[in-house]
This record gives structure tokens, sequence and C-alpha cells, in this order.
């Protein structure tokens, strides 16, 4: 493919993306805010489209990418990509998940942290001006038993960093986890049931297909322990909801830690989305902010550059 190539990127990127392409001689029109229906006029006359997460890369979409060879997604999932109708179109998709592997992994941790020694309760209860000293009786991660469902790059790096404060860990993932790895970490590789009635803290890093929507259920969350946490930081529509919710109202399982809704307000909003669930005390809610690292958005800008670069070469 020739270097002489025209990119839209369609959401706000770290700048060095921009730079990368533009030395590399790429025609970049960067357009952070542009809307739905502005890159249906548009996405004709580009090779190269670039979002992260606001920007929605539909079917109707990709039938007017005439002239597109290559979509990227500056992040981790593809959920925002149509991927079944571009790869229809011979139009190739590709993701930085490289990027966000430490990110991810370190907010899994704060929010392990948060759940054991219950720091917002904590936080807010000063604020509030009372000093809830005795009600705090938290537990220490040292020596507890970490479930990871799904061992690709964070997976991996989440069971390293956990390895470092001395915490059990036990993996399930339907792809094989390399020997390697699990000797380094001490992995007990087991089925999920057996994860779920083990592990006292469980972390899900699942991309969302039609095999894991609500593959956390009301069947699968009794077969934990009232004593464990459940953390998600992939996506919302893993888990059902409405399940969670009776399981914790009923203190079947001691608390939970959520970065990712079943339904999310759009990214650009900065309005709640309004449940009963995160109204909980045993409930810690983020806002989608997995990957919202300085470091984490220029190590993916990095990664997409050098993947476009290198695809434009033929390298990969």
């Amino acid at each position: 493919m020739s270097m002489n190539q025209s990119v839209l990127i369609c959401d706000q990127v770290a700048p060095i993306l921009n730079d990368i392409l533009q030395k590399n001689g790429l025609k970049v029109s960067y357009e952070p805010e542009i809307t739905a229906e502005q890159i249906k006029e548009k996405i004709g006359n580009f090779d190269i489209v670039i979002v992260r997460s606001r920007t929605k890369i539909t079917k109707e979409m990709i039938d007017k990418a005439l002239k597109c060879k290559l979509i990227a997604r500056v992040g981790v999932g593809l959920d925002n990509i149509d991927t079944d109708a571009a790869t229809a179109k011979g139009i190739r998709v590709i993701n930085a998940v490289e990027g966000a592997m430490n990110a991810v992994a370190e907010l899994v941790l704060g929010l392990m942290l948060s759940l054991a020694r219950e720091i917002p309760r904590a936080d807010r209860k000063i604020r509030e001006g009372g000093w809830p000293k005795k009600d705090l009786m938290g537990i220490e991660l040292s020596g507890k038993y970490l479930g990871i469902v799904g061992l690709g790059n964070i997976g991996k790096k989440l069971a390293r960093h956990a390895r470092a404060l001395n915490m059990n860990i036990i993996g399930y993932d339907v792809i094989p986890i390399p020997d390697d790895f699990t000797r380094e970490v001490g992995l007990v590789k087991t089925d999920i049931d057996t994860l779920l009635s083990s592990a006292d803290f469980i972390s899900f890093h699942v991309p969302l297909t039609e095999s894991t929507y609500h593959l956390v259920n009301k069947e699968k969350l009794s077969k934990m322990k009232k004593t464990a946490y459940l953390i998600n930081t992939s996506r919302g529509e893993i888990i059902d909801e409405a399940a969670l919710l009776q399981a914790l109202k009923e203190r079947k399982i001691a608390g939970a830690a959520l970065d990712v809704r079943e339904k999310e307000p759009d990214p650009s909003s900065d309005t709640a989305v309004g449940s009963e669930l995160t109204q909980l005390p045993n409930v810690i809610s983020t806002p989608h902010i997995g990957a919202q690292t300085k470091e984490a958005q220029v190590l993916a800008a990095n990664v997409i550059a050098e993947k476009i670069i290198m695809i434009l070469r033929g390298v990969i």
C-alpha cells in the first residue's frame, strides 16, 4: 500500500498519533467532535478511519466507505465497530490492546484494595463528619485467591501484579494458557465453576461475544462464596445486572466493583446512568476508566500509529 493515504481521526486521541502519521506522509483530518451524520457524508473520501470509544462505526457507514482499507481503534474492544460488515467488505480492523494492559490491571488492583478496606466508605463517612474506625474491619489481599477469567494480555498483567502482592492465582480461559506463564505466576488452571466457587476476588477480562453475554448470571453468582468480591473492567454486558443486584442485596456475595455497565451513557456525556445497583453500600463504581491514563493513551496512540505504518509498508 502507498504511504500517500488519507486518514480520518474521529475521536480525541493523543497528539503523537497525528504527528507520527503526518511525518510518514499520510494526510490526516483530525475531527474529534465529528457526528455520525458527518461521518456518513465524509467516510467515502478516506482510506483509513481511526476511532477511540466515542464513535461507533456502523454497517451503514461502512457501506459508504468506498476507499477505506483499514479501521483502527485506539483501545482494546472492537464492539463499537461492525467488524462483520468491515470484513465482508475487505476492510482490515485493528486495535491497540497493548496500550491498556497496565492501566486496566492497576485499576483492578485499586478496586480490590478499595473493596477489601472499604476506602470509599471511609472517605465518605469522614467527609460527613464521622470517624467510623470501629466499623471498618477490612481484609488483606495477601494470601487470598484471585480468580481471573480471561488470561489475555490484561489478565496476564493483572496476575503478575497480584502475585507480587502474594495473592494466589486461579485462571480460566477458553484459549489454552501457556505453560511458561502458568509456572511464572504459580497459576492454577481450572474450569470456570471451580474458579467461581474457590476465589476470594474474581476479575473478568473477556471480550463481549454471544458466548460471553450474561456470562455472569444467577446460576454463576450462586457458585461464589458469600465472602467473595466480583470485579468487572471488561464489558458491562457480560454481567446480568439484575441477577447481580439480587445477589448483592441478599448478601450472597460480599461486594462488587464495576468500571463498566450493562447500559452506559454516550461516551461524551458526563451524566451517570441511574441504577439501584450503584446505590448499594457494597458496590464501588467507576465510569469506564480502565484505560483512562495519560500513559495508556499515549502508548495506544503509538501502537496504532506503528501498526498503520507497518501495514502500509507490507510488514504485517
